[in-house]
């Protein structure tokens, strides 16, 4: 996503501080969606450096050699926060604004490489919700 594309939305244009990049339970269609309740969806995004491990109900990203897909929302404070306490951060979650594949920056929620020692690779990068 491109400063332009920012310039393009309805309303103010997000800083990145405010911008969320998400790749699991709380994409569009997903079980934790209803999080995002009240941020404004930004597009698609790729960030580059992660891989995506799948922990069956849900992924989990760690830093490494791959590409992850997934979604940008602008939040505000208090959307962060409901994020931070939904993803267990900073214990269970680290939260880290690292820079997606067109050089903008999001908050994205990493786990760390001993949780996913045992986890399947996803080597297309992209997490879809299991159905029943």
């Amino acid at each position: 996503m491109t400063p332009s594309t920012f310039d393009n939305l309805a309303g103010s244009s997000p800083s990145q501080a405010d911008v969320v990049f998400v790749y699991g339970t709380l994409k569009r269609g997903a079980s934790n969606h209803a999080w995002l309740a009240g941020s404004r969806w930004l597009g698609e995004a790729c960030l580059p450096g992660l891989v995506l491990h799948d922990l069956g109900p849900f992924p989990m990203a760690v830093l490494g050699a791959g590409t992850v897909l997934g979604e940008l929302y602008a939040v505000d404070a208090a959307g962060l926060a409901r994020l931070d306490q939904l993803e267990g951060y900073p214990r269970l979650y680290d939260r880290q604004l690292l820079p997606l594949a067109d050089g903008s920056r999001a908050w994205v929620y990493l786990g760390r490489p001993r949780q996913v020692r045992h986890a399947p690779v996803l080597a297309s990068g992209h997490w879809q919700p299991q159905t029943p």
